[in-house]
């Protein structure tokens, strides 16, 4: 099981864009030098056969130069688009988290607040489920998560409980424990020629009632941009 990621990588973000800026800046200064030369070398007199092997070089090197500032250009613009989006999803993150324990923040029990479906390969699908609870923010939450996906095969309706997704007998649902917010991981396997219409998480509290959270397979896959 793992949580999702925390607001102090901001800062990691920061400095991977000044790195990416540096590098940039100091192939513009490589290729101003290249002008450089060559421009001082353009005084040379016609016919000396040094001056213009020598320009010639310096042609070659500014060639260079403005090839390795091109490069220097796409790869910055990569990275900041790369940094973009990842800083936009940390301020998501980082909202979700001052709803869910800020003084503001409205209080819930025991609930999933998302759930998304990865295609894998080999007809597995990985599944990442957001647990959330600040009703008692002294308690812990502890149980256990499982699946139930319902469909069709074969014309007929069919449901497929958690050992049949997990193509175990009696498997054990996936733990989880947790104060305020828990993020769980885990695969499921779907059988050949079986079409998903809806899927259900079901929580298991220690000592409590199971919560029940029901999806249809769009909204479980849209976000994560899974083929259905």
């Amino acid at each position: 099981m793992s949580t999702r990621p925390t607001p102090s990588a901001v800062a990691r973000t920061g400095f991977g864009l000044i790195a990416a800026l540096l590098v940039f800046l100091l192939a513009l200064v490589f290729g101003a030098w290249g002008v450089w030369q060559v421009a001082r070398g353009g005084h040379a007199a016609p016919g000396d056969a040094g001056a213009t092997d020598a320009l010639a070089q310096r042609v070659a090197t500014l060639s260079r130069s403005d090839e390795i500032s091109r490069a220097a250009n796409a790869k910055l613009q990569s990275t900041l688009a790369e940094r973009e989006e990842q800083i936009a999803q940390l301020k998501a993150d980082v909202d979700f988290y001052e709803r869910l324990v800020g003084a503001t923040g409205q209080r819930h029990g025991l609930s999933v607040h998302a759930l998304q479906l990865h295609r894998q390969p080999g007809g597995a699908w990985h599944f990442s489920a957001v647990l959330t609870q600040n009703l008692d923010r002294a308690a812990v939450s502890t149980g256990t998560l499982t699946l139930a996906i319902e469909g069709s095969r074969q014309g007929k309706l069919e449901t497929l409980d958690w050992p049949t997704l997990r193509q175990q007998p009696a498997a054990p649902g996936a733990p989880y424990s947790f104060r305020y917010f828990q993020q769980i991981d885990g695969d499921v396997f779907l059988p050949a020629g079986f079409t998903p219409a809806r899927v259900t998480v079901r929580l298991q509290p220690r000592g409590g009632a199971v919560v029940e959270h029901p999806l249809t397979w769009a909204e479980a896959t849209e976000e994560a941009g899974a083929p259905r």
